[in-house]
Formats: structure tokens, C-alpha cells, sequence
């Protein structure tokens, strides 16, 4: 009887054992420190589980699913992007996934020029596909709700560094930038904007102009002020970067006469006022520095032969002449001629 006893105690202390180590012994297979889990949005349990399998982050699934199944966790599943540790028990994973506490990521876009390309960003970033954010951008009623036609829509979005969860949706990520956007035009920064007689959108647009003319923050408000200086006098803008790109000639360190001859409303050189829409996602700093114009009476400027980056700038078309021709002198010596 005594033996029989001592079974008994034997067995229930291996089933405990068993039990504790099943809860709250390491379950991950990962050697790194940290891993990163996605969970996608429409996910059921079993996906959870045969993907922490599958991946290598759980070493034994039957003692994952046993600890889910006491915790509940079949009916709690939640999307989005976790970060796991070393060591870390059924119990803990299980807890941390149960939470939906997940970790966010940062998104960041500039240097876009087209819709194409801040989706393909954003998309990479986000479990919201490429496709559906532009296709989202592409849809007029879609963006007439934001105040915005197909063609100025990216004007909503201001280059930088934003917070999301990994699970957010390509209309959760507008209504993000609209809020944003929002919270970029002040009241005084309105008021600029009507006081240069410029809507919210075109003050984007002349931006991005000068965003892709001068990398030289302390020239860009001398530079708005020779482009709305030429708006109030009706003359063609005449920018260089805006024939660049309508004839998608990115690599063009020189701006020859076969670029002007491109019949788009992004040709400058042929349609008078603005583009349609903006070349690029244009910096704060460029979008400020039209706010801030400096008033000046200046209608040209070119590029300083120099190297540094500068302009010359003038008030008439013979001094314009003058400078544009050490300009390309200079291009010529370099052996610059496309």
C-alpha cells in the first residue's frame, strides 16, 4: 500500500512538473534577442498557430495550443505586429499576443514624385497593399472627400516620419495624413497662403517646383518670389524641373530644347500658371519658403557656374542671358551636354 503511495505521489509530481513547464517554461526557437510576428488582419487561430510553427518561433505547437486553449486565446486572436523575445514562455507569448499590444512601425516617405511611388513606400511599411492605396488615390470620390481631385491629392501628404500600427488600412493611412495635414495649416499658415493669393494645394505645387530647383534652404524664399513674381505678370514659369518631369527624364543634368517640345500641362515652358499638380512630395522647408516669399523684383534666375549650388538671379531677360550663358559655358567645359 505504502508503494502504491508513493506511485501516486511519484506520477502527480510529473504531471506537475509536465504542467509547469508546458505553461511557463522557454517555448521560442529564435537565438536572437527579438523577432518580429505578423499577424494578418482576418487571421483565425489555427493560422496563428501553424505560422508560429512554421517560422521557427514555437518549438512545440501541442503545448501552445493547450496553453491558448486555457487562456482563451482561440477566441482573441488580433492582427498586427508583435515583437517576441528570447526565452519567452507559452505563457508569456500567449499573454502578449492575447493583448494585442503590438509594436508599431515607422513609416517614412520622401523623394516621391508620383502616386505610384508613395504607395509602393507606404505599402512596404504597412500591411495595406500598394494597389489599394493607389488605387484609393485614383478614385475621384474617394478623394473629393478630403477636398482634393486625382491630380492634387498628393498634396496631402507632407514628408516624414510617421507612427502606424502594422495593421493599418490604405483608408485608415489617408485619414492619418488628412489629420496631419490638417494639423500642418494653421490658421496663420492660411492666412500666408491667401495673403500670396495661393489655395492650400498650389502653394504645394509651387513647392514642389522649388523643392527640385534649389537644395539651398536660405535661396528658396528668393526663388518662390521670381515664380510669383512671373504668376502676377502672366508670364510662363518656365521651369526647368517641371520638364523634367513630364518627360519622365530623370537622369537630365541639362535641360535641352527637345525636352520643351513635349505637349503636357506639366510643360511649363508651353502652358501658363501652375501645373496641374506637384513634381514631387515637397519638403516643410519648401512649403514654408513660399509662405515666407521674399519680395524682390526679380523674374530669372540660373544656376551659378561656380559648383556651390547657388543661383544668379536678375531682373531682366539681358542680364538672364548673361548668366545663362557662363552657365552653360561651364556645362560645356565639364563636357555636361545631356
Amino acid at each position: 500500500m505504502a508503494i502504491v503511495v508513493v506511485i501516486i505521489i511519484c506520477l502527480g509530481g510529473v504531471s506537475a512538473w509536465e504542467l509547469y513547464s508546458m505553461v511557463y517554461r522557454s517555448n521560442v526557437g529564435f537565438e536572437a534577442d527579438e523577432k518580429y510576428f505578423y499577424i494578418p488582419t482576418g487571421s483565425v487561430y489555427q493560422d496563428v498557430s501553424n505560422a508560429l510553427a512554421q517560422q521557427g518561433i514555437i518549438i512545440n505547437q501541442t503545448s501552445f495550443d493547450w496553453v491558448s486553449e486555457q487562456k482563451k486565446y482561440k477566441l482573441n486572436v488580433k492582427a498586427g505586429r508583435y515583437k517576441l523575445e528570447r526565452g519567452m514562455s507559452n505563457n508569456e507569448l500567449v499573454n502578449l499576443l492575447r493583448s494585442g499590444e503590438q509594436e508599431p512601425v515607422m513609416v517614412t516617405f520622401n523623394n516621391v514624385r508620383f502616386k505610384e511611388e508613395l504607395a509602393g513606400k507606404v505599402g512596404s511599411y504597412i500591411e495595406a497593399d500598394s494597389t489599394e492605396i493607389i488605387d484609393l488615390l485614383n478614385d475621384p470620390d474617394f478623394t473629393e472627400k478630403f477636398g482634393f481631385t486625382t491630380t492634387t491629392i498628393l498634396t496631402l501628404f507632407l514628408p516624414n516620419t510617421y507612427e502606424f500600427w502594422w495593421n493599418t488600412s490604405a483608408e485608415q493611412f489617408v485619414d492619418k495624413m488628412a489629420a496631419e495635414y490638417k494639423k500642418f495649416w494653421t490658421a496663420e499658415r492660411k492666412q500666408k497662403a491667401k495673403n500670396i493669393g495661393l489655395s492650400q494645394s498650389e502653394v504645394c505645387i509651387l513647392a514642389s517646383i522649388i523643392q527640385k530647383e534649389t537644395n539651398k534652404a536660405d535661396e528658396k524664399p528668393t526663388v518662390a518670389g521670381v515664380y510669383l513674381n512671373r504668376l502676377k505678370k502672366g508670364m510662363l514659369l518656365q521651369a526647368d524641373p517641371t520638364l523634367v518631369y513630364a518627360n519622365r527624364d530623370f537622369e537630365a543634368r541639362r535641360v535641352l530644347n527637345w525636352h520643351k517640345q513635349i505637349d503636357s500641362p506639366y510643360n511649363t515652358y508651353k502652358y501658363k500658371g501652375l501645373p496641374p499638380g506637384p513634381i514631387c512630395l515637397p519638403s516643410i522647408q519648401s512649403i514654408d519658403a513660399v509662405l515666407n516669399v521674399k519680395s524682390h523684383s526679380y523674374f530669372y534666375f540660373c544656376a551659378k557656374p561656380d559648383g556651390t549650388g547657388y543661383h544668379s538671379f536678375a531682373c531682366t531677360y539681358n542680364e538672364h542671358l548673361q548668366n545663362a550663358r557662363n552657365f552653360q559655358r561651364e556645362l560645356n567645359n565639364r563636357k555636361v551636354y545631356k
